[in-house]
């Protein structure tokens, strides 16, 4: 069990460093779902730390900001 833990944080990092950085999301089907990828991003990291500091503050942030990255409508 620990070690799927292990394996799906390190994705979870990837895909956050992936589109805090390049501002786009890998694949062909999650560009569809996420509008926002620098904040997606953002929060997907945000998540991870409050996992390893277990603040429960920093779990809600994160999920708010992914979330917001799923919603808000890129500027142009």
């Amino acid at each position: 069990m620990a070690l799927v833990l292990a394996l799906l944080a390190m994705v979870w990092a990837v895909l956050g460093v992936h589109a805090l950085l390049l501002g786009r999301m890998p694949g062909w089907w999650l560009p569809q779902l996420v509008r926002q990828p620098r904040l997606w991003g953002a929060g997907a990291l945000l998540m991870l730390v409050s996992w390893n500091v277990r603040s429960l503050s920093l779990l809600a942030v994160g999920v708010g900001l992914v979330a917001l990255g799923h919603v808000v409508k890129p500027a142009r």
